[in-house]
């Protein structure tokens, strides 16, 4: 057996403390960054791989994917071999690729025509030519698994509510920062009259969350229901644990949203449970939301009590329905009720339909009388719907 000298044993040592560095480094940042061990080594591997190809097109003159080359790095140890494959041919023709029968043989006599052969090629200055390229790869691929989990963590906040702070505001949208990654709320998702300034906290919906080569896109909406929504859960005890549901909702931001909410237990009151003493939980969705509008009423299982109530807060004399399977009412109200009814450029009626899920068709008392309609199929409605309408500035009453 050949001796090794001692600059060779120095090599090795230098080797052996690096590939041992390697290892420890692989195992800090698989800890600190969160991210699997094997996928750094995979990283290390392809950019080994890499950098050989490289270093074998020049010393070759032939482009990299020439070289079929299997990396192997071991994970205890962190020592790495390069093997070439090589397809064995009687007069081989592409020294990168194809060996002769004659040294495939010398290697393993099994070997024949056609047959694979990997013949290690590790260069002895392999250690230099690599480590730039796979310190590069390897930052890359790290990266890339960072990004990978921030997605996993916000791709399951979809149609939920962040705290957003804003970055920066453009003609296009506002760019927020959300934490681990930033957000963008495009101009369209904004609520009409709001201004935005640097460093304003908000509270947004996450509509959709995108996987890109820079990270994870988060977009973002103040004008969606669901924000109403999700900040009713959170404001709301009872919606929260489900003993209040909220049924329907509808919005158009800036202006007014409508709200239609249920339970099953008799002792409680979802109107009431949603105000809170005083207003104060609407209030305080209310001064989110800018001094918006909400409309908050009960929900019925009954059609005819449910338009009744989701027009509030008008007053509605008759509920008919000729065809329930068509889903579309005639509603008549008093003559001096007609514009509260449909509402200011018809905001109420258009409001009052999204919640229910019913087409609404609202005439005044005068209307229905001239028109002479069927009588059968309406139901009479003798009191006003349960109503409470929250402004900027509410009348607050004791709950």
């Amino acid at each position: 057996m050949r001796k090794t000298t001692q600059k060779e044993d120095k090599r090795q040592g230098m080797d052996k403390n690096e590939n041992r560095e390697m290892i420890e480094a692989v195992a800090a940042l698989a800890k600190e960054k969160n991210i699997s061990k094997e996928l750094l080594f995979s990283a290390i591997e392809e950019a080994l791989k890499s950098a050989y190809k490289n270093n074998f097109s020049k010393e070759y003159g032939m482009p990299p994917s020439n070289a079929n080359v299997r990396v192997e790095l071991n994970r205890e140890t962190g020592a790495v071999r390069l093997y070439a494959r090589k397809t064995v041919e009687r007069w081989p023709t592409d020294e990168a690729t194809e060996i002769s029968i004659e040294e495939a043989q010398a290697i393993q006599p099994s070997y024949q025509q056609d047959d694979i052969v990997e013949v290690e090629v590790t260069p002895d200055n392999f250690r230099r030519v690599a480590a730039q390229t796979a310190k590069q790869v390897i930052v890359q691929k790290i990266r890339e698994a960072e990004r990978g989990v921030i997605f996993d963590e916000f791709v399951e906040k979809e149609n939920e509510v962040l705290t957003a702070i804003v970055q920066r505001v453009e003609k296009n949208g506002i760019y927020v920062e959300l934490g681990k990654t930033d957000g963008f709320l495009a101009a369209s998702e904004t609520i009409a009259g709001e201004t935005y300034n640097t460093s304003d906290r908000l509270k947004v919906y996450v509509l959709e969350v995108r996987k890109t080569n820079k990270g994870p896109q988060v977009f973002l909406s103040r004008s969606h229901p669901g924000l109403v929504k999700r900040l009713f859960e959170l404001e709301v005890p009872e919606i929260e644990d489900g003993t209040v549901e909220i049924r329907g909702i509808a919005r158009e931001a800036g202006s007014r949203t409508k709200m239609a909410v249920y339970t099953q237990f008799e002792n409680v009151d979802p109107v009431g449970a949603c105000v809170g003493t005083r207003g104060n939980r609407v209030q305080a969705i209310v001064d989110e939301l800018h001094g918006e509008k909400i409309d908050i009423i009960t929900w019925s299982e009954d059609p005819e009590v449910l338009i009744a109530n989701v027009l509030s807060p008008s007053k509605v004399e008759k509920v008919i329905i000729p065809n329930p399977e068509e889903k579309s009412a005639i509603v008549v109200v008093p003559d001096y009720q007609l514009s509260l009814a449909i509402g200011k450029e018809g905001q109420n009626v258009r409001l009052a339909a999204r919640v229910s899920g019913w087409k609404i068709d609202i005439k005044s008392h005068s209307q229905y009388e001239a028109s002479e309609p069927e009588e059968a199929g309406f139901i009479e409605v003798d009191e006003e719907p349960e109503f409470i309408e929250v402004s900027e500035e509410p009348e607050l009453t004791e709950m």
